[in-house]
């Protein structure tokens, strides 16, 4: 197997004789579109044949150039996604049937090979052949062309099939000379033999190319004529001819414009990621392919109609459809970053984006502005004499830096040595001093803008240049090094007046993390790389398809120095914390503020891979210690900007990583990152006695922070790991307690944290954490004051959440919130939530409280009840009178609380509602009291025959009516001056003629038992109010009556004469009131009708 390997190592992509023994086994099928069925070919020996005929090539040696050299370059080539199980041709799957046929063709340097491959049928598909032609050139498939009429980016199935069976089969190839050489070996006989037999066996379709080309060669004037020799396909192409892999453009541009047009649906944003990724493994290939690809896409992406759309309309793009953007411009500066590409391709390259950059619809880079970050080429470092007016920069497109990067080369002689050699290092006796090439040690460095030296790094190591790309990373994280120190150094000097004024700058005008070209991202990357453990072969996967997280070890770095001992796991580590640990501020636009924190997490999910051992650990510790103390220059700095981008996403990270191993560190880091001075009012300003540093400028409270919801989250969450792992131990927890206080802003994330502390401090099957739970309830108290005043649709539940936490926590608890309760909650809270809760059957039991301890919590209840009372009569009367019930003092002044305030502030609805409680609970007499009161703010008009007060009044009617004669006498005056409803009134004064008044049982009183008549008070009252009720209100709905309403009136006139028959001589002024009406009414002739027939 291993010589067949090295072999097939050595051959390249072949060809196939006739006559080559067909493989065995069933097939399901292909899969259509993108990529290729997966194919499973038997490793054989190979054997290289030998040719005849007048060629000047070695034919073996010419052969070996001529095609590919590995099968993983035939990989590479067939199929788009390299992570897709179904898209591997070498992973598991079927077998296809091989029959060839048609002889292979042989001239140095170049072949085509012709082959026909059986699809075998299955239970629904019949048998399917396919004729397969492919052309090759030194070490690469020209083109292709096969009669499965699939159309795709990269090879199908067949062609990868009949490009393995040569590869693994090349005994059964037969090498042949070009048609050229056999033609001019024949005769005249033979050629035209040839020629004719050649046009028999396929007359229906050369035969009038065949007749055309004889018309042709027989004229003397044809342009045939004019040209020496004739074409031959299977000659192959001149020495000096370009060369490259068969690539559909055509294909390319229709697959990328389908995509775009399903505007992120049905997995597009996947493929054409993939797209990119295929365009990735080209360059790394040196596959000149990838570069053509790259243009195709962007070509593209400039014709989507979207954009113009979008411009035109003012708005942004989605962010799946940003982030495509954002990898197409970092392809770019891969591309034109190549080390070795020729001047006139970089020429043609700047031409391209040029004229892409120039077009109003293509995209800016940071989405929404254009103009706040430095060029690709400026330096690490800015003049002194650099201004606030020179950061207005023209606009920037998605290309700029792809674009400035054709500015950049790769010939300085430092650089050059640094890429070419692990052991470059300045000589001893040169190592005193400053310099500007190597460090103390001797170890060069690279000073250039950081993205900018971090975009060469992606460019080896996309190029195939890992080594290379290793050697620059080390000398620009030596870089970071010497820069890191040099900071502390000046820091030490400006510590005290920075203390002392509360207040720093940023020097870094862009930061790293959310950067464009991702600067942290690829140096991390170039370094995991070269450590991580490859446990598989590249062209193998798991059946089940799912990705294993990587394994990684430590690699020694490669250096001079015999002494060093560095990894290039831990430099991966060291140069993820200080790129994420850079202070920078927030950039400005939606999108860039959201790239910073999608970029930060993804570093953080790769960090997070890390398994941290004693090496890591020791690296981590050590930069920790740094950060903070790095002054203005780290973003965990005692002092920082008040516009800096937050730390706790990676603080958050840090303390996990951590607490393990330096608790103290990791609460001491994590309490510094969880200020958040953007919300804070009183931030001082920055300095502006230095031009070059950025300075915080806000017409207003706060900047534009699109994303700072997030961000308060993610302070939450920091703030919720610590109180998590904090748990039981009191002097830390009261440490994360003030800072939480101190620092978040947000009653609703506040609100959480005390949830969460709650929920961890009582597990269900474990005894409760007194420590804990008391910090929740502190937090769940600051979130009562916060939303006291405001208006939070959570209230209520964090109302009741805190009476629950309180009461977890004890009586003391409790008896504390009811004193307190001004400060915390409303007066209807604090009646009809806290002290109802408290008071309540199951409080009592939860606590197993003995009678001193119900009665004080009883007596803190009363007192509060009694005081929202007299703040809020209107809202805690009946909750106040319902907790007072059992003291007849505490009772007695509740009601007197209602009395005071019935005549003012209380309304009919209110009084009515106590009073129906105090009937309830026994209290007629003062349910009578209140009722009146309520009866004296009412009116109902006369067309309010469903109001909601109606049952209101015919209870107090009932309610005096059952009292005596003395309380409905009282009761109806305030009813026929409130109420001017007719029908009410009549109901009324049915009622009270049905029963004798009095029902009650009074003590003391005496009920005569007779019923009362409406010929005497006070029910004559009533009755005389109750007829001029329905006179008025006869008239108010004749005013304005239609027809289909006249039988309702009718039916109306006939409850006016039962009411008006209750009089004596009622039936007489009924009759006067008919007549009246029919003589103001004479007009509405139909409807008098209907009275006359009614009434006479």
């Amino acid at each position: 197997r291993e010589m067949s390997m090295s072999r097939e190592a050595w051959l390249t992509r072949g060809c196939i004789s006739q006559g080559g023994e067909g493989f065995q086994g069933g097939r399901p099928g292909l899969k259509q579109g993108l990529g290729c069925s997966c194919l499973v070919m038997p490793e054989l020996s190979l054997t290289p044949g030998r040719a005849t005929g007048p060629c000047t090539w070695q034919p073996v040696w010419a052969w070996a150039w001529a095609c590919s050299r590995r099968s993983k370059d035939l990989a590479h080539s067939a199929h788009l996604y390299g992570s897709c199980t179904h898209c591997r041709p070498f992973a598991k799957s079927s077998w296809l049937t091989l029959s060839l046929f048609l002889p292979l063709f042989f001239y140095a340097p170049g072949f085509h090979l012709s082959g026909t491959v059986t699809e075998p049928g299955t239970a629904t598909e019949p048998e399917m052949t396919y004729k397969v032609a492919i052309s090759f050139d030194r070490c690469k498939i020209t083109s292709v062309t096969c009669g499965c009429g699939n159309k795709d980016i990269f090879y199908c199935a067949h062609v990868v099939a009949l490009s393995l069976y040569r590869i693994r089969k090349p005994d059964q190839v037969k090498l042949r000379l070009p048609i050229s050489e056999t033609l001019f070996q024949m005769n005249r006989d033979q050629l035209q033999k040839f020629v004719q037999y050649l046009i028999t066996a396929h007359h229906t379709e050369v035969l009038p190319t065949a007749q055309k080309l004889a018309d042709e060669i027989l004229s003397s004037n044809s342009e045939i004529n004019q040209v020496h020799g004739a074409p031959d396909p299977t000659a192959g192409a001149s020495i000096d001819d370009e060369n490259c892999w068969h690539l559909d453009e055509e294909q390319v541009r229709e697959q990328v414009k389908l995509f775009l047009s399903q505007g992120g649906y049905y997995g597009s944003g996947k493929q054409l990621n993939s797209m990119f990724a295929k365009v990735r493994e080209m360059l790394r290939m040196r596959d000149s392919n990838g570069a053509r690809m790259l243009t195709l896409i962007t070509e593209q992406f400039m014709a989507d109609p979207r954009l113009s759309l979008w411009r035109q309309q003012g708005t942004g793009m989605t962010d799946k459809c940003r982030q495509l953007w954002d990898e197409l411009g970092a392809l770019w500066v891969c591309v034109v970053l190549n080390p070795h590409c020729k001047l006139e391709e970089k020429s043609c390259w700047l031409r391209q984006l040029r004229k892409w950059s120039d077009m109003d619809v293509c995209p800016l880079e940071d989405g929404n502005y254009g103009n706040e970050l430095p060029n690709i080429t400026n330096a690490l470092t800015q003049s002194a004499g650099h201004s606030q007016d020179s950061l207005a920069r023209p606009r920037r497109t998605v290309f700029t830096r792809a674009i400035e990067g054709c500015d950049l080369h790769w010939q300085d002689s430092h650089l050059q040595r640094i890429i070419s050699s692990d052991f470059y290092m300045s000589p001893s006796y040169q190592r005193e001093g400053e310099s500007l090439l190597f460090n103390s040690q001797g170890q060069p460095l690279w000073l250039e803008h950081v993205p900018t030296a971090c975009a060469r790094v992606d460019a080896l190591r996309s190029h195939g240049y890992p080594k290379e790309a290793l050697r620059l990373t080390v000398a620009i994280i030596n870089t970071l090094r010497l820069q890191q120190q040099r900071q502390l150094e000046i820091y030490k000097h400006q510590k005290k007046e920075l203390l002392q004024r509360g207040a720093t700058t940023i020097t870094n005008l862009e930061g790293w993390v959310g950067h464009p070209l991702n600067p942290v991202g690829c140096l991390f990357l170039t370094l995991t790389e070269a450590c991580r453990l490859e446990e598989e072969s590249c062209l193998e996967i798991s059946d089940a398809g799912d990705a294993k997280p990587p394994v990684y070890q430590h690699v020694p770095v490669a250096t001079g120095s015999p002494d060093s001992s560095e990894s290039y796991l831990a430099l991966a580590l060291e140069v993820a914390l200080v790129g994420m640990g850079q202070q920078r501020v927030m950039p400005e636009g939606l999108y860039a503020q959201d790239k910073v924190c999608r970029n930060e997490e993804q570093i953080i999910a790769r960090l997070q891979e890390l398994e941290l051992d004693a090496a890591l650990v020791q690296t981590l510790r050590k930069q920790c210690i740094l950060l903070l103390e790095g002054g203005p220059f780290s973003g965990l700095g005692e002092v920082i900007h008040r516009e800096s981008v937050p730390m706790h996403t990676f603080a958050k990270y840090l303390f996990s990583a951590l607490l393990p191993h330096d608790a103290d560190l990791a609460y001491k880091l994590a309490l510094r990152a969880m200020r958040l001075p953007v919300l804070e009012t009183t931030a001082p300003s920055g300095d502006v006695s230095h031009p070059h540093h950025l300075v915080s400028v806000v017409p207003s409270r706060y900047p534009r922070w699109f994303t700072l919801g997030h961000l308060e989250s993610q302070q939450c969450e920091l703030a919720s790991t610590m109180l998590t792992a904090a748990k039981g131990d009191m002097l830390r927890l009261r440490t994360v307690l003030e800072a939480i206080q101190k620092n978040i802003h947000s009653s609703s994330l506040i609100f959480k944290l005390a949830q969460d502390a709650f929920k961890i401090a009582t597990p269900a099957d474990n005894s409760s954490d007194t420590t804990l739970l008391n910090v929740a309830l502190e937090l769940g108290l600051q979130v009562m004051r916060m939303t006291l005043s405001t208006l939070n649709w959570r209230r209520r539940e964090m109302v009741r959440w805190l009476v629950t936490c309180a009461t977890e926590v004890g009586v003391r608890a409790l008896v504390s919130i009811l004193q307190s309760w001004y400060t915390l909650f409303t007066p209807t809270e604090a009646t009809s939530i806290v002290a109802a809760t408290v008071m309540s059957h199951n409080t009592i039991l939860r606590l197993s409280l003995d009678y001193p301890q119900r009665e004080e919590l009883a007596s803190c209840a009363r007192t509060l009840a009694l005081q929202c009372a007299m703040k809020d009569p209107q809202n805690c009367a009946l909750s106040a009178l319902t907790l007072c019930e059992k003291d007849h003092i505490a009772f007695e002044t509740a009601y007197q609380i209602v009395i005071d305030a019935a005549s003012t502030g209380m309304t009919y609805s209110q009084l009515f509602t106590i009073a129906r409680y105090m009937e309830h609970r026994g209290y007629p007499l003062r349910a009578f009291k209140l009722a009146s009161l309520a009866m004296t703010h009412l009116n109902l008009a006369y067309n309010q025959d469903t109001h909601p007060a109606i049952n209101d009044v015919l209870w107090a009617c009932a309610l005096s009516h059952s009292l005596g004669k003395n309380e409905l006498a009282a009761i109806i005056p305030l009813v026929v001056k409130s109420v001017h409803c007719a029908t009410v009134l009549s109901d009324i004064l049915r009622r009270c003629t049905m029963t004798a008044p009095g029902l009650a049982g009074i003590p003391g009183r005496r009920n005569s038992g007779k019923l009362m008549s409406t010929d005497k008070a006070p029910l004559r009252q009533l009755l005389d109010a109750t007829i001029s009720a329905y006179i008025n209100t006869t008239h108010s709905r004749l005013t304005h009556i239609s027809p289909r309403h006249y039988g309702e009136f009718i039916e109306f006139l006939s409850k006016a004469r039962e009411t008006f028959l209750l009089a004596q001589d009622g039936h007489i002024q009924f009759a006067q009131f008919i007549d009246n009406l029919k003589q103001i009414y004479k007009g509405k002739k139909k409807l008098m009708m209907l009275v006359r027939e009614r009434f006479g």
